[in-house]
């Protein structure tokens, strides 16, 4: 089956030029625009939120997106460089002998949140590669569990604080039947974790088992939140009046919600503030916190009636 090629410029809206800010800022903004959270058509928004993450993924890793900017739409044949892409299928990930032939079996999945494109692209595993003692070689083909396969799993942040129930489907290159499968996101699952399917991973050789296959866990990208362990960070943009002054604004938190924090007058760019048990899940199942980081935002133009309030402001403030 071809893979279809992703343009993830195009995806986010922005030039191949786009700095890493311009990126970031299109990202938030969709984003904010396609969270499940506030769409009233629930499932479009989640598949344009997996697209936009995607993307996102791609083009704000330095590495991802030199490697995809050099080899472009023409990356199956090599693209500018030539040759082999470089990216092998999606085969088995070690921990089963010399797995189940030659070439080991590709797999082509749906429902983890990423296309086929990004997974052949970037998730390859090397795998298969045969028994080099095998029959070719005049030896008998010793008896081998299979190879164990793993792919990404794209997760939210709101899956990974309260869980949630996926249908998984893949289909084997031996086999044209779809195969499809209910897991369990566990809460408080971490970002690297694999989820286990026993038994479906290559086929083994000689009436061995087959290996499994792993589904290792990333977080998708979230428009207000960085993670930090089970911290949640948030950026809030103050006005520079509002941090002089004081004020109090709402902060957004996991699930829809939204919290109040007062900011108290004379509040420094850069500073945190905690909400106490607002973040992800612990090993002990109690939740981190959230942290608000201020961010002083200064005007870029002002009308003549401002400029005279801030000159005035320095005269003011002056020795």
């Amino acid at each position: 089956m071809a893979v279809q090629y992703k343009d993830y410029y195009e995806t986010l809206g922005v030039p191949k030029t786009a700095t890493a800010d311009e990126v970031r800022k299109a990202f938030r903004k969709l984003a904010r625009q396609h969270h499940p959270d506030v769409s009233k058509d629930k499932k479009r928004a989640e598949e344009k939120f997996k697209e936009i993450n995607e993307a996102y993924e791609v083009l704000s890793d330095k590495e991802k997106r030199e490697k995809y900017d050099t080899l472009g739409a023409d990356w199956e044949n090599g693209g500018s460089r030539g040759g082999g892409s470089g990216f092998p299928p999606r085969r088995g990930a070690g921990g089963g002998g010399y797995g189940g032939g030659m070439e080991g079996e590709d797999f082509h999945f749906g429902g983890t949140g990423f296309s086929d494109f990004f997974e052949q692209f970037f998730a390859g595993r090397g795998g298969g590669g045969g028994n080099p003692f095998g029959d070719a070689q005049g030896f008998p083909q010793r008896s081998q569990r299979g190879q164990d396969v793993e792919a990404d799993i794209m997760v939210t942040l709101e899956e990974a604080l309260q869980g949630s129930k996926r249908k998984i489907s893949f289909r084997r290159s031996s086999n044209a039947k779809t195969e499809t499968y209910d897991i369990r996101v566990p809460a408080g699952v971490r970002e690297g974790q694999r989820i286990r399917l026993a038994g479906q991973g290559e086929a083994g050789s000689k009436g061995a088992s087959a290996g499994d296959l792993f589904l290792r866990v990333k977080f998708a990208q979230h428009p207000e939140y960085k993670v930090e362990g089970s911290d949640l960070i948030h950026e809030l943009a103050l006005d520079p009046w509002e941090a002089v002054l004081g004020s109090e604004k709402p902060v957004p938190t996991l699930g829809g919600g939204h919290g109040r924090l007062k900011i108290p007058a004379g509040t420094q760019n850069g500073q945190r503030f905690r909400l106490k048990k607002q973040g992800l899940l612990k090993e002990d199942k109690t939740r981190g916190d959230l942290y608000v980081v201020i961010d002083v935002t200064l005007p870029k133009e002002l009308t003549a009636k401002q400029r005279e309030l801030w000159e005035k402001l320095a005269a003011e403030s002056g020795d």
